[in-house]
């Protein structure tokens, strides 16, 4: 196995380096939600039906979570530094195929395309801050990853709908994805510059694991496809894949199991999950991401469907939660080695409040004038956003080891994709329900809101949990009986950022 030296991590480009990963990061999630303000023009445009707008948009998700744990995996065994070069140029020639599409399938195909190229970027960015990075210096270089996170998802909407107002509705579709292309080759070029060449963090020795890649990914498809499909898809007929997907993803479970056994490397290290950290931490980001994306959702229809507002009008109505979310998350990159998951515990019940606030805010001032009042809740919700995402993933991922932490990334990001998808079909159920029943449309977004305080609420439960047994247990970050075999190597200051 090859060794982790000191020499890499000291490296005085690595502040520089992190702002290459930062980037990429990004613009590959800026388009998970830019691209929603840009399908009425699409449909302008380029003539493209429902089915195609459903696809520039569940397609990219789709793409996006299949290709995270291979990706990440691929980075530990081959070194993240090509792996992240590798996607961030797909990506950027996949978004000059989906501007320069002649029709609505080579839309969809460079689109997909461009959501796979993604998920090679995200688990490489993860796992390079753990390599470059060490104690309360990584809950930094967290933090500013949470700010892109927050920054990145909300500030979509505004994006698009400046770039649709830029450039008009028949062609300014386009510009949502050539907007993508100078930022890209910039950090391309920066990229190879600044990049370090670190050690590559696996052993090379080790063999890639198509079965498990063809398990999970076939599992993951069969879990999603009928969520995100979810309101183009009618009857209950889709609803047959998830235990499908279920199945699917136990096979995967026994054929990890049984390769670990036999002394192979597995795609997912399965004793990652007898850490308590990291497992309580999957899932709280799974649940609260399940919650946080359908915010964006369900207040972009309402806005823009209820109340007459522009999409850029509706992306300046969400861009106080992106601002106080990535200065929460800068915060809460600072503050997580001192408070640990307690913190994470006060960002989530500042999301709830907040919400509660957004709720209160368009019960009580009415019409137009919503989006002021609600102005001040979707400050102390991404404040709470930005003090929940760093320091979680940083708890998450601190104790386990550099060699595979890729992978590691690429479960937890799967989890969020999932949960994302699971989100938006739950409450979009919700919210269209009632519409479909003549309500308010008030009301539809009340009870869309309510719902996804529901779902963040089960992400607080699973913190406070996790924060009682660390005080119940003091100076044991993780409360399994033993360290799993392969893991006890995280390194000199991993459990400086513990919270312990």
């Amino acid at each position: 196995m090859t060794t982790e030296t000191a020499r890499p991590v000291l490296d005085d480009r690595r502040w520089k380096a992190l702002g290459v990963c930062l980037t990429a990061g990004f613009i590959s999630l800026l388009d998970v939600s830019i691209v929603n303000v840009a399908l009425p023009s699409m449909e302008r445009g380029l003539g493209a039906s429902e089915a195609t707008q459903s696809w520039v948009v569940s397609g990219y998700a789709l793409a996006f979570g299949l290709a995270l744990a291979p990706a990440g995996r691929l980075g530990d065994l081959r070194g993240r530094r090509q792996a992240l070069l590798f996607g961030l140029a797909l990506f950027t020639a996949a978004s000059v195929g989906c501007g320069l599409a002649a029709g609505p399938t080579w839309l969809v195909v460079f689109r997909l395309i461009q959501g796979a190229a993604a998920g090679v970027v995200a688990p490489q960015t993860s796992g390079l801050i753990q390599q470059m990075f060490q104690g309360a210096e990584r809950a930094r270089a967290f933090g500013f990853h949470g700010s892109v996170v927050a920054v990145s998802t909300a500030v979509g909407p505004l994006v698009g709908g400046l770039l649709i107002e830029a450039f008009g509705t028949d062609n300014g579709w386009r510009w949502v994805f050539f907007v993508n292309v100078p930022i890209g080759v910039a950090a391309l070029v920066a990229g190879h510059r600044l990049l370090p060449r670190l050690p590559v963090p696996g052993d090379r020795r080790e063999k890639f694991d198509p079965v498990g890649v063809l398990l999970l990914g076939s599992g993951v498809l069969a879990l999603l496809l009928p969520l995100v499909q979810e309101q183009q898809w009618q009857g209950r007929a889709k609803w047959a894949l998830l235990p499908v997907g279920a199945l699917l993803l136990g096979a995967f479970w026994m054929w990890e199991r049984a390769k670990s056994s036999r002394g192979d490397a597995p795609l997912v290290d399965l004793g990652l999950f007898s850490l308590r950290s990291f497992t309580l931490g999957t899932l709280i980001s799974l649940t609260f991401f399940g919650g946080l994306t359908t915010i964006f959702f369900v207040l972009s229809l309402f806005l823009q469907n209820s109340l007459g507002y522009t999409a850029l009008g509706a992306g300046v109505t969400i861009l106080p939660f992106a601002v106080a979310s990535a200065a929460g998350a800068a915060l809460g990159g600072r503050l997580v080695t001192r408070y640990g998951r307690g913190l994470v515990v006060a960002g989530l019940s500042g999301v709830v409040l907040g919400l509660l606030g957004v709720v209160l805010a368009v019960q009580l001032v009415p019409g137009r004038d919503a989006g002021w009042a609600m102005a001040l809740p979707l400050v102390v919700a991404g404040v709470g956003s930005g003090l929940t995402v760093s320091p979680n993933t940083t708890l998450t991922l601190t104790l386990v080891p550099v060699r595979r932490a890729g992978a590691a990334g690429g479960v937890m990001q799967t989890g969020q994709r999932i949960g994302s998808a699971v989100g938006i079909a739950v409450v979009g159920a919700v919210y269209f329900a009632h519409l479909a029943a003549r309500g308010p449309a008030t009301k539809a977004l009340q009870l869309g809101l309510l719902t996804a305080m529901a779902i963040i609420l089960v992400a607080l439960v699973l913190a406070v949990v996790d924060l009682r047994a660390r005080q119940t247990h003091p100076g044991r970050d993780d409360l399994a009986p033993a360290p799993p075999r392969g893991l006890g190597e995280s390194g000199a200051g991993e459990k400086a950022a513990s919270g312990a």
